[in-house]
């Protein structure tokens, strides 16, 4: 290995199974085999409901509060999720002035709030915006919308006084410019990458938990986290409109398979709504917790759950299936669907946000038109299905090159390489810097007519 070239450390909510923990197990790996020390801080981390790089030493994983709720009888996420970080990253503060632990460069995602203690250090700040958070909650009265109002204010405030900010696709740029008109920068897009080793593994047929997957029968797969955004409940009705169509898809069923955690009231909600829209609809249904997998065999069914796959798993799947439903609207990038294409696997997606752009740099795959439904989207499943073999083998390899060429692990390393290098050089593109003085300044303003209001009339 390279001689260390740079302290790198990683701030991130919870350390989980999702497109963001993959991009960020990844980017703490890549900058890692650069040569450069590197550090995860997170508030939460299960080695049970981990990725496998977390977990055999590769990576150094600290965990800080996670013995502050992440929320109040299931009300106010944001602001737990605010102090989970902001009391995270003052540990990290703290050790940089008690212990002298310092690093040339965080890597923040997800929740800025933190930024703000850590620019009291000399390290730089980047900043990956998978997707302005923001506009990841709904609004449904107004008492909530001004709930939200000083988190969204306290977000963009932050997320300014970042060195760098980085993005995850177009899409993204293009909408973080529209809400956070107070960043004058504009966003770098890093396309995040999937580690090509780890996918060339062959499947195990010998794990058991692979067992309990392996048939003969013709399926499709949906590969996303049980959340009601991911919009899973189209691939449901899809697959059942397409079955209905013809008699030769009567053998064909449906996986639903993606990241799951018990303790996430959302994750335990919408399987239950999943497994209720698909029995209503007159399928049969069956869950696989990989967890606590069945002792018996598992029947054949119509629609299967299979609540936090194994690795094993996943290459089982993508090596396997005949396509994937991916169904999330205007999501952010997209990380199966690259999966998918990089395992020759036909993709099916919306017509909208990074999986439209990823699938049309690759070249790969059919987009359905986002407002036409269920029946567009058996469309495209029965596209992929009845495409010749030939067509079908230069469509695949063509996303497979594509997935070689720009979303690999390889080339999001060399060019997250660049930005560190270039912040812990000292330049930066962002106003962090400037933002961060501002606003010391407006406290202290703040400050002094408070002592004068204070001593002058009181």
């Amino acid at each position: 290995m390279a001689e260390t070239k740079r302290k790198i450390a990683f701030v991130h909510p919870d350390l989980g199974i999702g497109g963001a923990e993959r991009l960020v197990v990844d980017a703490a790996i890549g900058l890692r085999n650069r040569g450069n020390e590197v550090t995860i801080y997170t508030s939460h981390y299960d080695p049970a409901h981990a990725f496998e790089e977390t977990r055999n030493g590769a990576l150094k994983v600290v965990v800080r509060g996670d013995w502050i709720p992440r929320s109040i009888g299931g009300k106010a996420h944001v602001l737990f999720a605010i102090l989970r970080n902001i009391y995270l990253v003052l540990t990290i503060v703290l050790s940089h002035f008690i212990f002298e632990t310092s690093f040339d460069v965080f890597f923040v995602d997800q929740i800025s709030a933190g930024n703000f203690l850590l620019r009291l250090t000399s390290s730089k700040i980047l900043f990956y915006c998978h997707f302005p958070d923001k506009l990841l909650t709904r609004r449904e009265s107004w008492a909530k919308y001004l709930y939200r109002l000083p988190f969204d204010f306290l977000e963009e405030w932050t997320t300014r006084m970042a060195d760098e900010i980085v993005v995850n696709s177009k899409f993204t740029a293009t909408t973080f410019k529209e809400v956070f008109p107070l960043v004058s920068s504009y966003p770098q897009v890093l396309y995040p990458g999937i580690n090509l080793t780890s996918y060339e593994v062959p499947v195990d047929f010998d794990d058991p938990k692979v067992k309990l997957l392996q048939t003969s029968r013709k399926f499709v797969v949906s590969i996303n986290r049980f959340e009601r955004k991911k919009n899973i409940n189209l691939a449901i009705q899809a697959f059942n409109k397409l079955r209905a169509r013809s008699p030769a898809y009567k053998d064909l069923f449906l996986v639903v398979a993606g990241g799951y955690d018990e303790r996430v009231r959302e994750n335990v909600e919408h399987h239950k709504e999943l497994d209720a829209l698909a029995r209503g609809s007159g399928l049969t249904v069956f869950t696989i917790d990989s967890s606590s997998p069945p002792k018996g065999p598992v029947p054949e069914v119509d629609v299967l759950f299979v609540l936090t796959f194994t690795e094993a798993q996943r290459t089982y799947l993508l090596e396997t299936a005949c396509a994937l439903l991916y169904t999330p609207k205007d999501e952010h990038f997209g990380i199966a669907p690259i999966e998918a294409l990089y395992h020759r696997l036909p993709v099916v997606a919306l017509n909208s946000g990074g999986p439209k752009e990823t699938l049309g740099l690759a070249l790969s795959g059919v987009t359905v038109d986002t407002k036409r439904g269920a029946d567009a989207f058996a469309d495209g499943i029965e596209r992929m299905l009845t495409l010749p073999e030939s067509q079908k083998k230069t469509m695949v390899d063509r996303g497979r090159s594509a997935v070689e060429e720009k979303f690999s692990s390889k080339a999001f390393g060399d060019a997250l390489e660049v930005i560190v290098n270039r912040l812990a050089d000292g330049e930066t593109n962002g106003e962090g810097s400037y933002t961060f003085k501002l606003t010391l300044g407006l406290i202290f303003q703040v400050v002094c007519i408070a002592i004068y209001v204070k001593f002058t009339y009181y």
